[in-house]
C-alpha cells in the first residue's frame, strides 16, 4: 500500500494539535496519527517524586526508536499497538492502543524533527511557528486544566527545561521542515494548501 507520512513539529503550545486535528477531521478513515507524547519512556523503576524531576523536554525522554519502528510497520501495512502515557503519574499505563495501517500517517511532537532517521520516513515535514508568549500561555492553560499541574510547577518547568530545550533542540530542528506555518491550524490559507496536497495524494492512489 502506498502511504504518505506527514510530520508536524513545533514548540510547546504552538498549535500542532489544532493542525493535526483539522487534518484528521478532513481525512477520517484515510489517516492515522501517532503522537511523540505516547512514546515517553516509562521510568517506572523510579518513584513518583523522582519522575516529577526528570527533564521531559529532552530527546532522551522519548523512546523514539519504538516510534520509528511503528511508523515503519504501518508503512508496510502492519497494525501496531502504541503505548499510553499518563501525564499525571509520569509513567506509561498498562493498556495499549491498536492502530491499523492507513493511506496517510500523521506524526506530531515537539522533537520529531530532531531525529534524522524519523525525518527520513516523512514525505512532508511541517513546522508550526508561533510566538513564545502565545505558546507559554497555551501551555499554562493546558497543564493546569488538563494535566492537574500547579501554576508554580508549570512556570518552574518552563523556565528550567522547556525554554532551554526549545532553544537547544526544537528551534534548530526547524531547518529540516519543508513547510513553516505560522499559528498552525489557525492559519486557514496554509491549512487549505496542506489539505489539497493530501487530497491529491489520496486521489492518485
Amino acid at each position: 500500500m502506498q502511504t504518505m507520512v506527514i510530520g508536524i513539529a513545533g514548540g510547546t503550545g504552538s498549535g500542532k494539535s489544532t493542525l493535526a486535528d483539522r487534518l484528521k477531521e478532513a481525512f477520517e478513515g484515510e489517516m492515522v496519527s501517532l503522537s511523540h507524547d505516547y512514546y515517553y519512556k516509562s521510568n517506572d523503576h523510579l518513584t513518583y517524586e523522582e519522575r516529577t524531576k526528570l527533564n521531559y523536554d529532552h530527546p532522551d525522554a522519548f523512546d523514539t526508536e519504538l516510534l520509528i519502528e511503528h511508523v515503519k510497520q504501518l508503512k508496510r501495512g502492519n497494525a501496531i499497538e502504541h503505548p499510553v502515557y499518563s501525564f499525571v503519574e509520569h509513567t506509561r499505563m498498562k493498556e495499549k492502543v491498536k492502530v491499523e495501517p492507513a493511506r496517510v500517517i500523521l506524526v506530531d511532537g515537539i522533537l520529531i524533527f530532531e531525529n534524522k532517521e524519523l525525518c527520513e520516513l516523512m514525505d512532508i515535514k511541517v513546522f508550526v511557528d508561533t510566538d513564545a508568549d502565545v505558546r507559554i500561555i497555551r501551555r499554562l492553560l493546558r497543564d493546569v486544566q488538563d494535566r492537574g499541574r500547579s501554576l508554580d510547577s508549570v512556570i518552574s518547568q518552563y523556565l528550567n527545561t522547556v525554554k532551554p530545550m526549545h532553544e537547544e533542540f526544537v528551534e534548530p530542528s526547524k531547518k529540516r521542515a519543508d513547510i513553516i506555518i505560522p499559528e498552525g491550524g489557525f492559519n486557514s490559507v496554509a491549512l487549505d494548501m496542506l489539505l489539497e496536497r493530501v487530497r491529491s495524494f489520496i486521489a492518485s492512489c
